[in-house]
């Protein structure tokens, strides 16, 4: 059973359970379900593979928000996914090295939004241009239709388990940056006494 010592995380203590904090502190229902079936919050940090879960808490813990390893966590979420950009667009991923550099504190807030910038007009460019594609194919309004149409369907059809390996990679990420989890903000801790 976790137990709550002052305002840290130990395994003596308090009797509060994880789920009891989570309760109090909004976590959602499916979270504090999951929560029961652990022995502790180090051991739900280290099995966890919802990464929304694992953010939602990272939030509410003493962590300084402009932390360099919430950036760098977010670089690494983002390299995930540049497969899916087009071969020759560079500019999400010069984004990702500005924003990393930036972390180091080898690059400016200017050049940083400069980067956010063009990889924002780059995700519009392919929007639009998959758009102009369905229209093409079968007259404006019937082949957005029959786009968002074939686009529903096949994100219904994988969404469940794209989430799922989705936020498993995801949670390994967050580890890799948080490999404990850290100390959640005293003043939550004080709501669910």
């Amino acid at each position: 059973m976790l137990l709550l010592s002052r305002i840290t995380w130990t395994p003596k203590g308090n009797d509060m359970k994880l789920e009891t904090i989570l309760t109090h502190t909004g976590a959602c229902l499916d979270a504090r379900i999951w929560a029961k079936t652990q022995p502790d919050l180090e051991t739900a940090w280290s099995e966890c593979k919802r990464s929304d879960w694992m953010l939602w808490l990272l939030a509410r813990t003493t962590l300084d928000q402009d932390d360099p390893r919430f950036r760098l966590m977010a670089c690494d979420f983002a390299e995930a996914v540049l497969i899916y950009v087009p071969a020759g667009e560079d500019r999400p991923r010069q984004a990702i090295e500005v924003a990393r550099r930036f972390a180091a504190g080898d690059a400016t807030r200017e050049e940083l939004s400069a980067a956010g910038g063009a990889a924002w007009a780059a995700w519009a460019a392919a929007w639009a241009a998959a758009w102009a594609a369905a229209g093409d194919s079968a007259g404006d309004s019937a082949g957005a239709a029959a786009w968002a149409a074939a686009w529903a369907a096949a994100w219904a059809a994988a969404r469940a388990a794209a989430w799922a390996a989705a936020w498993a990679a995801q949670s390994d990420i967050i580890r890799r940056y948080f490999p404990e989890c850290p100390e959640i903000k005293p003043e939550l801790l004080h709501k669910a006494v």
